[in-house]
């Protein structure tokens, strides 16, 4: 992939964001996605690649823009599998809260998993750790891991966990163990993405949460050094025989980083919409000035950029909700 990709995916996420970000406390999910989306997927328009969308919106049938199968980019240069959630966090943005993001992900064609919307078991971890835990590990033992990859003693170890009531066996665990417990509501690649960076403080990410999200985080993870597993969890026999038209015939199968992004490249980037553990949030500076926050990485070089913009809205008329 041209290196040049990381930093239009950022133009691209940060038009997401702000459009979104508008729509902020107001209670409209539905528009805040619409205009993530529609953001988004005009600013596609100038990023030099042939890019095909194998994680979006949904079908044909169920998305007008940034649909699976949609092909996207200015239909020159590279050929990349792409990966997008316009807005991660509907709920969170209707409500005003915390953490969600406008994310990518682009691989090189047929690298990144062609994973369907249903459940996945998750576990993601940062480079001290990489290669040393399994899903299948009982969390004691892997709590154990952790302390002694990142020379913590357990009480120090702190494992990030979606606050939802599937989970509530995993956090009594965690805690009787004598390790910390962070909970979170929505938007699971951030969490995810905070357990690989040794800033957040966060060790280890762990739960079920949706499968789309599983891969686009799998990219920044790779990105970061770190590592992750998954599996998926079809809930019934009609999500089985998607997984299979997808090519994937072993449910059961434990996924491991290289099967959620293939080769040694991929690029990721995310910008705040609402502060969090990864980004602060789009922030409205008065007249027509807004302010972005966003991290962009890329697996080969491992480089990782944090990018502060400034954008006269003035001059992005179409970056502006409606009333």
């Amino acid at each position: 992939m041209d290196r040049e990709l990381a930093l239009e995916i950022v133009r691209v996420t940060e038009a997401a964001a702000v459009s979104s970000a508008q729509w902020l406390g107001r209670g409209k999910k539905i528009e805040a996605d619409d205009a993530a989306t529609t953001s988004m997927r005009s600013m596609f328009d100038s990023v030099h690649c042939r890019g095909t969308v194998v994680i979006g919106e949904g079908e044909l049938d169920e998305a007008p823009m940034l649909y699976i199968g949609e092909e996207v980019g200015d239909g020159e240069g590279p050929e990349v599998d792409i990966a997008v959630d316009p807005l991660e966090g509907t709920n969170i943005v209707a409500s005003g809260r915390a953490n969600a993001v406008a994310v990518i992900a682009i691989g090189d064609r047929g690298t990144l998993l062609h994973a369907p919307d249903m459940y996945m078991e998750k576990i993601a971890v940062g480079p001290k750790a990489a290669g040393s835990v399994r899903l299948d590990d009982p969390i004691e033992t892997t709590i154990d891991t952790i302390a002694k990859t990142s020379n913590k003693r357990v009480r120090d170890v702190t494992v990030i966990i979606q606050d939802r009531e599937r989970h509530q066996q995993l956090i009594d665990r965690v805690r009787a163990k004598g390790a910390r417990v962070k909970l979170f509501g929505d938007g699971d690649v951030g969490a995810s993405i905070a357990a690989a960076l040794p800033r957040t403080g966060i060790d280890l990410f762990l739960g079920t949460g949706g499968a789309p999200e599983g891969v686009i985080s799998a990219a920044a993870v790779k990105a970061l050094g770190g590592d992750m597993q998954a599996r998926l969890v079809p809930s019934d026999a009609e999500e089985k025989e998607r997984c299979r038209e997808m090519g994937i015939t072993d449910t059961s199968k434990v996924l491991q980083l290289s099967d959620l992004v293939k080769g040694d490249d991929a690029i990721f980037a995310a910008t705040g919409v609402s502060s969090g553990e990864l980004l602060d949030g789009v922030r409205f500076l008065g007249g027509d000035l807004a302010e972005t926050d966003s991290i962009v990485m890329r697996a080969k070089t491992r480089t990782v950029r944090y990018i502060k913009a400034q954008h006269h809205l003035d001059y992005k008329p179409h970056l502006l909700a409606e009333e």
